[in-house]
């Protein structure tokens, strides 16, 4: 069999799982968000935290609970890394420094999982188990209500009330992440991915020394790690690492993780407005540009310029020959189309025109389909503006899911798109200008740049893979990645809370014979057309200095 072949069938059984998952998961998780009653485990967390579950919250509230279980969380995560010195299970690793304690916490709490840090010579078992793995769960659970708050404004009328973000935090976590996570984990564990909290080992004899592994707890940490489209390895090489992904099954079955609740989520949207057609119309948007940017990285890949890589089959320099170029570049797409971040490859050794798609993936906002709860509310948010450009065409005031799109509607997506081009724009500017960042990249001239321009693009939109060459663990790019990081976070949920109150305030509007149909192939082609276009205005130039720039050049 072909290589081109094994990575279409590879495809192929990918989409058709996901096919399958697809109305129960999302069926299922519009029941759990609109559900009545509490189960009795819930309202031992609501006791415990002080919550009341049955206030509904406006969005200032709905905010104001976001940024506290936040906050407190980037504080337990900085805590946790500074006294690991002196906690048990830390296998010897001293405390971690100030500036990385930071980048790491601030990057876990924003489900970045940026990581400037080799976990395996770094972090012990409870910093691993009882602060990451932790902030993986409450992270993604995070995303999910505030993509059901935005939902809920779409559906609700003549009220500003949008839910309770503590009962959709906690029912995120309890009735979908840790439900799927334990079954995850136990595939996982059967095709090989360790699972222990066992010490450092010495491995083998080899020339100049002995090498040492440490064990831990890690198929649990890498379904969720996978399933909340958080990204961050439990070892440096990441999913490359065969103790997290040790077979080509395991390598599908964590892309299928990755893609499953954000893909799952259209429905939940379709079902909690009362119209599926809504949902697939998202879906479509989201398929058709996930498709094509595939399409064009495994074309990429497997063409074979020179002899080298006609020996090879395509590119495979950074690929691991067990997943091949198509298990590579699959994965490669899927975790930068969303917040993953993960990585079974080196995006780095891609071919220019490669690693441009991986890092143009991450400035589309990661949509599509995005990551868990983000993806949704980033596409919604594209929704309200292709809807307002199409008003504009015809002439009449844009209506959207039987909402007025207004003056402050239109001004609070623009906000939200805006916020990570600016984060993204202005700290590689300032990066490439000052001398000291400079002495951190690898390459020079375009490759160089890509390093810089994919570090910050993958620390604001909080996908948290790295370009690798770059040298981030330094306080410069640990404290500003950092900063980008929480900006890129919390500043679009301000903007997405807000909207999802104004929405949820207005008066039904009875669509009539001039109404767009938003749930038609046309929409659908508008939002695609939408998002390339913004996109494409916005990073254009700095594209063409780096992977353009690169792959015109080979």
């Amino acid at each position: 069999m072909s290589p081109v072949t094994a990575g279409v069938l590879q495809l192929l059984a990918l989409i058709s799982a996901l096919a399958l998952a697809y109305r129960p998961l999302g069926d299922h998780m519009a029941r759990v968000y609109s559900a009545e009653k509490h189960y009795r485990p819930e309202k031992w967390i609501y006791r415990a935290i002080g919550a009341d579950p049955s206030a509904s919250m406006h969005w200032p509230a709905y905010l104001r609970g976001v940024l506290a279980f936040s906050v407190v969380g980037v504080l337990f995560l900085y805590a946790l890394q500074r006294l690991q010195g002196a906690l048990p299970g830390s296998l010897g690793f001293v405390s971690i420094d100030p500036d990385q304690a930071f980048n790491t916490a601030a990057s876990f709490v924003a489900n970045t999982n940026w990581q400037s840090y080799y976990g395996e010579q770094a972090m012990g078992h409870v910093v691993q188990t009882g602060g990451l793995a932790v902030q993986n769960f409450v992270s993604a659970a995070v995303g999910m209500a505030v993509a059901v708050a935005l939902v809920r404004g779409f559906s609700r009328f003549r009220t500003g009330e949008l839910g309770n973000f503590w009962t959709d935090l906690v029912r995120g976590t309890v009735r979908i992440l840790l439900p799927i996570s334990v079954v995850g984990a136990i595939v996982l564990v059967a095709c090989g991915v360790i699972q222990n909290f066992s010490g450092i080992h010495d491995v083998g004899q080899f020339t100049g020394g002995t090498q040492q592994w440490n064990g831990g707890a890690v198929a649990s940490q890498e379904v969720i790690k996978e399933l909340g489209t958080n990204g961050g390895g439990y070892f440096n090489a990441n999913s490359a690492h065969p103790f997290e992904n040790p077979t080509p099954f395991t390598n599908l079955f964590e892309i299928f993780l990755i893609l499953l609740i954000p893909s799952a989520l259209t429905r939940t949207f379709g079902r909690m407005v009362g119209n599926l057609r809504q949902g697939y119309a998202i879906l479509a948007t989201m398929a058709t540009i996930w498709l094509s940017f595939t399409a064009l990285m495994m074309w990429t890949e497997f063409a074979h310029h020179g002899p080298a890589l006609q020996i090879a089959g395509g590119a495979m320099e950074g690929k691991e020959t067990r997943f091949g170029i198509g298990g590579s570049a699959v994965f490669a797409v899927a975790t930068t189309l969303t917040s993953t971040g993960a990585v079974n490859s080196f995006h780095s050794s891609y071919t220019g025109l490669g690693g441009g798609i991986t890092m143009l993936g991450m400035q589309l906002g990661e949509i599509a389909p995005g990551g868990v709860g983000s993806g949704l509310y980033g596409m919604l948010v594209m929704a309200v503006i292709a809807v307002f450009i199409a008003g504009l065409m015809v002439g009449r005031t844009p209506e959207y899911l039987g909402k007025k799109i207004g003056i402050r509607q239109v001004k609070l997506a623009a906000c939200y798109i805006l916020v990570t081009p600016a984060l993204v724009l202005c700290f590689t500017a300032v990066a490439m200008a000052l001398p000291t960042p400079a002495d951190s990249m690898t390459n020079s001239g375009a490759h160089g740049f890509s390093e810089i321009l994919y570090a910050y693009t993958s620390g604001a939109n909080n996908n948290g893979s790295a370009f690798a060459g770059l040298n981030a663990d330094t306080q410069w790019f640990n404290t500003t990645i950092g900063i980008a990081m929480l900006l890129g976070r919390f500043l679009p949920i301000v903007f997405v809370l807000a909207l999802a109150g104004s929405l949820a305030e207005q008066r039904p509007v009875p669509a009539t014979s001039g109404t767009l149909r938003t749930d038609k192939p046309l929409y659908a082609g508008l939002l695609v057309g939408t998002i390339l276009i913004i996109t494409g205005l916005t990073y254009f130039p700095a594209l063409a200095l780096g992977p353009l720039a690169e792959g015109l050049a080979t």
